[in-house]
């Protein structure tokens, strides 16, 4: 079976990407290529319903897939992501890594993740 490519069009990506919240979430699960709700809790310091809500719009959206493992709901891209999607992702997390770099510390401190 082949896999095509979500359907998405620039205003629904770009209105989704538009808080920060999600945008951050979004960009640290491009660049870790997979997190649980108790990372992106840590990494930008908000509670769980929060951060749930947020990712529950951009699986909503086609732009993240989420699988649960016991407690935690992991998040990745979509699959079928358009490429011209992820390449805004690419370039933005390459020329804007001080945005990120905040939450990357604090990602990086929790060890191991989602144990509690």
């Amino acid at each position: 079976m082949l896999m095509t490519e979500v359907i998405m069009s620039p205003l629904v990506f770009f209105k989704s990407l538009a808080d920060d919240t999600r945008l951050k979430s979004l960009l640290l699960i491009f660049q870790y290529q997979e997190l649980c709700v108790c990372d992106l809790q840590q990494a930008l310091e908000l509670s769980q319903p929060k951060v749930s809500r947020h990712l529950s719009e951009l699986r909503k959206c086609d732009l993240l897939m989420d699988e649960r493992r016991g407690r935690w709901v992991y998040y990745r891209l979509h699959p079928q992501l358009p490429a011209w999607a992820g390449a805004v992702l690419q370039q933005t997390a390459a020329h804007h890594q001080d945005y990120l770099h905040d939450c990357q510390q604090r990602l990086v401190k929790v060890s191991p993740l989602c144990e509690s």
